[in-house]
């Protein structure tokens, strides 16, 4: 069972080689950088964002670093302040294709780990990621103070004179877990890869989940052969307006959960057969 973790997201940075653009407000297959990641770490106690606030898909707490613009460590020390766990998951705010599994691989590396203080990410080239990475808080706080104290502060130091001060384990990504956008070929990359034929339907369901509001988990298959059943056995447009009514058969039948979505499917589908059935005659 992963451990209990707090998050910490970095949405700050001038993003110069995007012209200054708000990077973690881009939209990638309809939802910000930032809601992305968010949607990844969802299951954080707490999740620190270091950047300018903004509405967000879910309750996030809000920081800024000392000095403002003082680079990522001045960041990520500002984060841990407000964190609480005695694990925190670090990551940038510009990770479209991050999901929950990697998260979970991360703390889970971590708690097999008792002698590790940090699980990196490592990207397809072996290069690591201190910004997709679980880390002990404990250690990582007093390696912070221990910079701070040598440097006479956080401002502009890079990140691998922290992960230098800490015993790590490394994990290889997946093929695009670590891709960050950087410019804006990497975001027309990312709008590109997620119109993919494998990948198109389930972002767009996500989008509008989180859309809408909704945390629901079902059976996209159950609702694709109802459409058809609809479609086929009665008319084309009764495909639409049969999920739909579905969903809403769902929402009233109590907490209106994925069994309900199921039974309610159920229902309708064997109505289309029935309904089909007619047509072949008496019975």
């Amino acid at each position: 069972m992963t451990t209990a973790y707090d998050a910490v997201v970095l949405a700050g940075g001038a993003a110069r080689r995007l012209g200054g653009t708000d990077k973690p407000g881009v939209r990638i297959g309809g939802r910000t950088l930032l809601d992305r990641v968010l949607a990844a770490c969802s299951g954080a106690g707490r999740t620190v964002v270091v950047g300018s606030p903004r509405p967000t898909g879910r309750p996030v707490r809000w920081t800024g670093e000392d000095p403002p613009g003082g680079g990522p460590v001045a960041a990520l020390d500002a984060g841990v302040r407000e964190a609480e766990a005695a694990v925190l998951l670090v990551l940038s705010a510009d990770l479209p294709f991050l999901d929950g599994a990697t998260v979970r691989s991360l703390l889970d590396a971590l708690d097999e780990d008792p002698g590790a203080e940090a699980v990196l990410l490592t990207d397809a080239e072996g290069r690591d990621q201190p910004l997709v990475a679980a880390y002990r808080t404990g250690p990582l706080r007093r390696a912070l103070d221990r910079l701070a104290h040598d440097h006479g502060g956080l401002a502009h130091l890079p990140l691998r004179h922290l992960t230098h001060a800490l015993r790590l384990v490394r994990l290889p990504a997946g093929p695009f877990a670590s891709f960050d956008c950087d410019t804006w070929e990497d975001i027309a990359t990312a709008r590109a890869r997620i119109r993919e034929h494998g990948s198109v339907l389930d972002e767009w369901i996500t989008a509008v989940k989180d859309e809408l509001g909704i945390e629901l988990d079902v059976d996209t298959g159950v609702l694709l052969d109802l459409a058809r059943d609809a479609a086929h056995n009665v008319a084309r447009p009764a495909a639409p307006l049969t999920t739909f009514l579905v969903g809403y058969a769902a929402a009233r039948a109590g907490e209106g959960g994925p069994e309900a979505v199921a039974e309610a499917a159920r229902k309708a589908a064997a109505l289309a057969l029935r309904w089909e059935a007619e047509q072949d005659g008496p019975g």
